[in-house]
Formats: structure tokens, sequence, C-alpha cells
């Protein structure tokens, strides 16, 4: 660990604050922050501390500590990455498309009902991309509900305007861009939106993966993808089987490129590129 003092800095930084700092952000969200993030801490607080007029990192550092409630969001939301796009991993939803659906339209003829969850959903991008394939797939006489949950307030607010500029939305094809978005005209032209035939199954809801979780829902399948490599082992462990408790028998469980859950529970069959089946 070297000195990262720098005298061009508008702001004095310390280990000593980006310590204090991370160890909050641990005991909130079990998110382990790594030496590397230090620069990140002070680029994306600096702004935070303009706000409140607050000269130095360590006043900052009180400030939150005397206001957890009140500033809480504000700093989670500050240091936490999204990184996201429509159809991310599309290996994911082809798997979707060509294995799961079909195998839940035969399994569900009963009860006609398909119940998934989103469970970092960022700004929304996954979310929308899960209800095109899912809705694409399913019989008019069907229900589709869509849980997708965040820590960031945020990217949530963001994930429910449902607006988007042209350039993310590369990743989806036209024919899906004529179906399920609106674009904008005069100076929105650059945007789209989703419409309301899209969201109308999605429910966007804060959630803290290592609080309690106010969901009685056991689902169809769970997205849960590029979570893991935040946490250490425990905090894995523990949830994965929570996650385990809110899936059916034989739900899928997909998660990121560079997870796995070989170490972490034996509830799980891997049947595809880190998509995992509840046994």
């Amino acid at each position: 660990m070297t000195s990262n003092h720098r005298s061009d800095r508008a702001f004095t930084f310390t280990w000593d604050d980006f310590n204090r700092l991370r160890e909050r952000s641990n005991r909130y969200s079990g998110i382990l922050v790594p030496d590397e993030k230090y620069d990140l801490f002070y680029s994306r607080l600096s702004r935070r501390l303009r706000q409140l007029g607050l000269d130095t990192f360590s006043a900052y550092c009180d400030y939150l500590e005397q206001n957890l409630e009140l500033e809480m969001t504000e700093f989670i939301n500050s240091v936490t990455t999204n990184l996201t796009a429509f159809f991310r991993e599309k290996h994911h939803f082809d798997y979707l498309a060509s294995t799961v659906i079909p195998e839940l339209l035969q399994k569900k003829q009963a009860a006609k009902e398909i119940r998934a969850w989103s469970s970092a959903c960022s700004t929304g991008e996954e979310a929308y991309s899960i209800a095109m394939v899912v809705k694409e797939l399913l019989p008019k006489d069907w229900r589709f509900t869509l849980l997708a949950t965040d820590l960031d307030t945020r990217v949530l607010a963001q994930a429910e305007s449902g607006i988007y500029s042209r350039d993310i939305a590369k990743t989806i094809t036209d024919h899906r861009l004529k179906r399920w978005f609106l674009r904008g005209k005069g100076g929105q032209a650059d945007k789209i939106r989703v419409k309301a035939t899209l969201a109308e199954d999605i429910q966007f809801k804060q959630l803290n993966l290592i609080d309690e979780w106010p969901i009685r829902s056991v689902f169809d399948f769970i997205f849960c993808r590029n979570v893991f490599i935040y946490f250490d082992t425990q905090t894995k462990k523990q949830l994965v089987e929570r996650f385990s408790r809110h899936l059916m028998a034989g739900g899928y469980f997909f998660i990121g490129h560079s997870e796995s859950l070989q170490q972490l529970s034996k509830a799980f069959k891997l049947e595809a590129q880190t998509t995992y089946k509840k046994l």
C-alpha cells in the first residue's frame, strides 16, 4: 500500500479516511472494497463533499457517522459501480429462450404463471431484456411477473423511467426496438423509451442483499450476475443458500461470467455456461 496523498487534489483524502469509508460500506452492504478503489472513492465522493460544503474527507467521514440514516443512501449510490447493457452475456438470454421458457410452459400448464427475479438490476437493461424474451414466448393467457431489485436508488429511478440513449440500444434488434420501444422526437431524438406493454410486468424495488428480504415469492428463475465477486466466501455461501430458498425445485439460477457456485453450494447443478439448476 503506497501513499496516495496528492497535493493537486481539491480535498485532503488519507488512507485513514478511505479505511473508515470502506469499512462503513462493507458493514452496510457486505461488499469488499479493495485498495485499488482508493481513487474511485475520491472521484465519486468529491462531488458529495462539494454539495455538503465540506473541506476534507475526514469531515465527510464524521458527517456520515453522525447522519447515517440521512446520508447512507447518497454514500452507497456514489460508490457502487453499475455496468450493464441490454442482452449482456447473450448466452443467458439464448438459453432462457431455447430451454428455460419452453420447459416452464410444459411444467406450469395448470398455474399458467412464470415468476422471475433480477436481483441486481442496475439501470434496468437486464430486467427489460428478460421481459422481452419471456413475453415473446408466452401465450396470451399466461401471467408473467418480474421483481427487479438493486441497492442503488439512483439507478432504480433510471430503470423505472425506462428511458435510454439510442447508443445503449445497439444490442437490441430492429424488430425488438420496433415492438418494445418508442423513439424520441425533436430534442429527444437520441433517446428511446420502454413501452408500457413491456414495463407493466416489472416491479422495481430497492433491496440490500445482506439485509432481511421482504420477499415471499418463490421464483422459476433468478438472475444474480456479477454480484458474488464483491463478497467474501462466507457471505457468498449465505446468499446462495437464501437464493435457493426462493427458487422452485428445478428452477434456474444465472450468475456472472467470472463466477461459480462450485465451492459454495451442493444444491445446484451446472447446466450451461454460468447457468445452474436447483436440484
